[in-house]
């Protein structure tokens, strides 16, 4: 499998999740076939590593929870449809946050950007662990999200405002109706044709 295979079908679907047993995923494409359980024991798990970072890197591809609330890489001819999304704070992204989600999301406003060593590990007001906050945030699209690594090797996220990264790659929002249909559209399709009931984090919601 080579990165310019994964490119053409990311190209064509709009979106491919990075692990899924139904849907078409970066670890059922590097192995062949779906995968069970977890793909980082699998004889093709480095492989998969190591194609994952080049596809989340390329300047086609946002990385974001978009489907499922899985890591999904979101073509470039979609970005204008997730930016409007991502931008509401609508009821789906916002009813229940804790005291000390919203505090952190007011810091990644007032900045643009916040780097992962920004992020105290302890947030007001409520003494909530950010990890947990940010657990929060991420599926509901309030920003995007980006994984790096920390000097010590460990795992940490970089938060970004929808408008500062958008601004930062030339992307101009849609209406937002027309983004959430469009959005739904292309994951109708997609689980119309594998037989998957994958969802939007506004469908999520609305389900439970």
């Amino acid at each position: 499998m080579q990165l310019e295979q994964l490119l053409a079908v990311l190209e064509r679907d709009g979106v491919l999740l990075l692990s899924d047993p139904v849907l078409p995923s970066v670890a059922t494409l590097v192995a062949g076939g779906p995968i069970g359980g977890s793909w980082w024991g699998h004889p093709s798990g480095d492989e998969i590593y190591h194609l994952s970072n080049e596809l989340g890197d390329h300047a086609d591809v946002l990385v974001s929870k978009l489907v499922s609330a899985k890591v999904t890489f979101v073509h470039r001819r979609l970005w204008p449809a997730i930016v409007a999304v991502g931008s509401l704070r609508a009821a789906w992204q916002m009813d229940g946050l804790s005291d000390a989600a919203r505090w952190l999301l007011g810091q990644v406003d007032e900045s643009g950007h916040l780097a992962w060593d920004d992020i105290p590990p302890i947030l007001p007001p409520d003494n909530r662990p950010a990890v947990a906050a940010i657990r929060v945030i991420e599926p509901r699209l309030l920003v995007l999200m980006r994984q790096v690594h920390t000097p010590t090797g460990a795992h940490a996220k970089e938060l970004t405002t929808w408008a500062s990264w958008a601004d930062a790659h030339g992307v101009a929002a849609e209406d937002p109706a027309q983004a959430k249909h469009e959005l739904e559209t292309v994951l109708d399709e997609l689980n119309q044709r594998y037989g998957a009931f994958a969802t939007l984090p506004w469908q999520a919601r609305r389900r439970r």
